[in-house]
């Protein structure tokens, strides 16, 4: 399974009053909370494990079938994390979901996998290769939509991400 969180840093900076109180607390548990205080660019660091969260979500989300609002029950751990990337993990409940994130100037984008070496095999692809289930789910269709792969699509402000784990 796969999920994916683009954020366009422009949008978000005009959307969200990240620094107001309660806002961190409200989407935080405490190392997380801890990671953001600690560092040298802290809205980076939010934004970071706010899209590590909504792609694990995804994912979670799909495997339950159950829309909840729980962004503290996703709990964010950064193993690796440089200028321009980052990996980490992300665990619910008893899932453990995998992260890799890109740093880009105008957007982050996270990418989350279930299986870690699904990682090595992600690829981007374009929009109109998705179609979607009656779930509303999205998947890519081959040999004619008997095969279904899963895919994932993000949208913020001027950025669309849509990616899928390439058939192994």
């Amino acid at each position: 399974m796969i999920g994916n969180d683009v954020i366009d840093l422009v949008q978000s900076r005009k959307d969200s009053n990240w620094q107001r109180r309660g806002f961190i607390p409200k989407l935080f548990g405490a190392d997380e909370q801890l990671l953001i205080a600690n560092s040298s660019d802290p809205e980076t660091t939010l934004w970071l494990l706010w899209s590590m969260k909504e792609a694990a979500y995804k994912i979670w989300n799909r495997e339950t079938k159950m829309r909840k609002y729980m962004p503290k029950e996703l709990v964010c751990t950064i193993s690796r994390q440089s200028n321009s990337n980052a990996c980490g993990r992300v665990v619910c409940e008893a899932n453990t979901y995998y992260t890799e994130t890109i740093f880009a100037p105008d957007f982050i984008h996270t990418i989350a996998v279930s299986v870690f070496s699904h990682l090595d095999y992600v690829i981007e692809i374009e929009k109109n290769e998705i179609v979607k289930d009656n779930l509303g789910f999205p998947y890519i269709a081959l040999a004619g939509g008997k095969e279904l792969f899963s895919a994932s699509v993000s949208n913020h402000g001027r950025f669309e991400k849509v990616v899928a784990i390439l058939r192994i």
